[in-house]
């Protein structure tokens, strides 16, 4: 047990630290560069435990449709989001916006799936996190603070992915998939869709600089990708998909943390922010337990 929560707290960490190897590649080379080569490198040790396990199978091909919808959502568009949000944003804020995931995840069951019976608090949650992602924008400062449009991409990487989860949940959760099946299948698809959609001129630049190269190929691709999907399905079978969740409180800490580190100036609202919207996440994943 006691490792299961150590692997939870590295999935935490491997997630924020996601937001710094992004920032050193967007200086090179584009935002869709950045996806195409994160998704290729994290597929790789996917695609090769997934041959090693045999989960792959011709019958899945019937559930392409499926697996396209996935690789949109929770692949390409959300890292998409994801990337173009953080070229815009300093490190700290885009990680602590990520910190909405779940609480998009829990608009979308409540909208489209009938089980999910909201609570109070569960709205409080939502509340509190909505005051949260405000403070992380401070609109009332206009061109003066972050950019809006930065926070746009982040929260649009966030209702993707967690449009994604409710996806899964309705069409795919009753077909008893092997989860490393889904997720090969998913990557897979997103590296044959950004290769043929993305403009490659100038990637290349991402070799000019070692660090930027080997945060791209190491920390987004093989560790922040295919190792964390891995990860991820062995907290969730080790410890369930609640405890789990524990992860998305822990990233945005991280980056938060890092963004200190790196020199940035990390504000009382700021953090703040980042306390109401993992309190809001702790409201909505505590309250959806009781309900359970």
């Amino acid at each position: 047990m006691f490792r299961a929560y150590a692997v939870l707290v590295l999935l935490g960490i491997i997630w924020g630290s996601n937001f710094i190897f992004m920032k050193w590649a967007i200086a090179l080379i584009t935002p869709s560069q950045t996806v195409f080569l994160r998704v290729l490198f994290g597929f790789l040790p996917l695609a090769l435990i997934a041959w090693h396990r045999k989960v792959i199978t011709r019958k899945q091909l019937r559930y392409l449709p499926h697996f396209i919808v996935m690789s949109v959502l929770a692949t390409s568009f959300y890292y998409y989001g994801f990337v173009a949000g953080t070229a815009l944003l300093p490190t700290s804020i885009a990680g602590l916006l990520s910190g909405s995931i779940p609480i998009f995840t829990f608009l979308g069951a409540a909208l489209f799936l009938p089980e999910e019976r909201p609570t109070k608090q569960m709205a409080i949650g939502i509340i509190l996190g909505f005051a949260g992602i405000v403070l992380s924008a401070q609109p009332w400062q206009g061109d003066a603070g972050v950019s809006i449009i930065g926070v746009l991409w982040m929260l649009t990487g966030s209702l993707s992915i967690g449009a994604s989860f409710v996806y899964a949940r309705r069409f795919l959760s009753h077909l008893k998939m092997p989860p490393l099946a889904l997720a090969t299948w998913q990557i897979g698809i997103a590296v044959i869709t950004l290769a043929v959609l993305i403009d490659f001129d100038g990637i290349t630049n991402i070799a000019t600089d070692s660090q930027a190269m080997w945060g791209t190929f190491f920390g987004l691709g093989i560790l922040g990708t295919g190792a964390a999907f891995l990860i991820y399905y062995y907290v969730i079978e080790t410890l369930g998909s609640v405890r789990a969740a524990g992860a998305t409180y822990i990233a945005p800490v991280v980056a938060v943390i890092i963004g200190g580190i790196i020199g940035e100036d990390i504000t009382r609202l700021e953090i703040i922010a980042l306390l109401l919207i993992l309190g809001g996440v702790l409201l909505i994943q505590t309250g959806r337990k009781k309900v359970a």
